[in-house]
């Protein structure tokens, strides 16, 4: 029997480590495209590309199962002129490349799944969005004009491939929780414990996510689920307002108490991390409707029950 191969772009990032990790263990051949090659690398083997050109990496595609692209700089920064165009860039180029390249492909990868963000969908407090949305509007009083751009031009660049014989989705992602180390699960945690843990802003923004160990279910079910193409939602079937969010880190670390922040203290401190307060105060209420759809079971469908899991097989 051949080995299913993988080939896999933003290796290095949380997600793609445990990509990596989990299609490993299944007996999948890794291969991770990266600037950096590590020929020490347990979980994949690494290949050298820059993201931008054609090169002797274009050989991994030919008969492999699948792609995975998670490509992209942190969005994790202020949005400064050097910072929109490495967000951008960074997204747009590698989309546009493995499309070129699987386009000259003899035998092409089966199915691309390329990364994408549930902050697609319009700032919303009233009924969730599936992927039959269609509102991508901007909202300015949360500065999300920006990311829309973004991931427009990120859909458009992979919409635009002209791969016919590979099944193209989206996925639009989101929050992921998981054990990396400036990712929301501890960085949440540790505010809790300190007393920090209250609503952020009015609270009743709502806040889309999913363990990572589902994450990386999902995207081995959207492989073999040959039915389902284009955009999907790579979520938790329950999102939740910020305030029961916090809530219940409060009480996976028994602080009874958790100070607020107002919008005000926010922008400081977004200010001073050098980060958007976007990135909390976008309400987004998302549902995975085509994985649902599909017939896929979630092992943490529930916020409490993911975090409750993440604490207790701490690493």
């Amino acid at each position: 029997m051949n080995t299913r191969r993988l080939i896999l772009t933003g290796g290095s990032g949380f997600l793609g480590q445990a990509l990596a990790k989990f299609f490993n263990s299944k007996g999948w051949e890794v291969v991770v495209l990266t600037r950096h090659p590590n020929p020490s690398s347990s979980e994949a083997r690494e290949v050298i590309w820059d993201g931008e050109t054609l090169g002797s990496w274009t050989d991994e595609l030919e008969g492999a199962t699948a792609v995975v692209n998670l490509a992209g700089r942190s969005v994790d920064c202020r949005y400064t002129a050097t910072n929109r165009r490495l967000i951008m860039g960074s997204r747009v180029k590698p989309t546009r490349v493995l499309g070129e390249a699987m386009a000259h492909c003899v035998n092409p990868p089966a199915v691309w799944l390329n990364a994408s963000s549930a902050t697609i969908y319009r700032h919303t407090f009233d009924e969730p969005w599936d992927e039959d949305g269609r509102d991508f509007s901007p909202t300015p009083a949360v500065g999300d004009e920006f990311s829309l751009e973004v991931i427009r031009a990120w859909e458009g660049a992979l919409n635009e491939a002209a791969v016919p014989r590979t099944r193209v989705l989206a996925l639009r992602t989101t929050m992921v929780l998981g054990h990396a180390r400036n990712s929301v699960f501890p960085v949440l945690s540790r505010l809790a414990r300190l007393g920090l843990g209250g609503r952020m802003g009015s609270g009743k923004q709502w806040v889309s996510w999913i363990h990572v160990e589902d994450f990386c279910r999902a995207v081995e079910w959207l492989m073999v689920h040959d039915e389902i193409c284009g955009p999907v939602n790579v979520a938790a079937p329950h999102p939740l307002s910020n305030a029961d969010m916090m809530r219940l880190f409060r009480k996976l670390v028994d602080m009874p108490i958790g100070l607020p922040a107002t919008e005000w203290m926010l922008e400081v401190g977004a200010f001073v991390l050098r980060t958007e307060t976007e990135l909390i105060l976008k309400s987004r209420r998302v549902v995975p409707g085509k994985l649902l759809a599909s017939g896929f079971a979630f092992n943490h469908p529930t916020f409490q029950e993911a975090i409750t899991h993440l604490q207790h097989n701490l690493p």
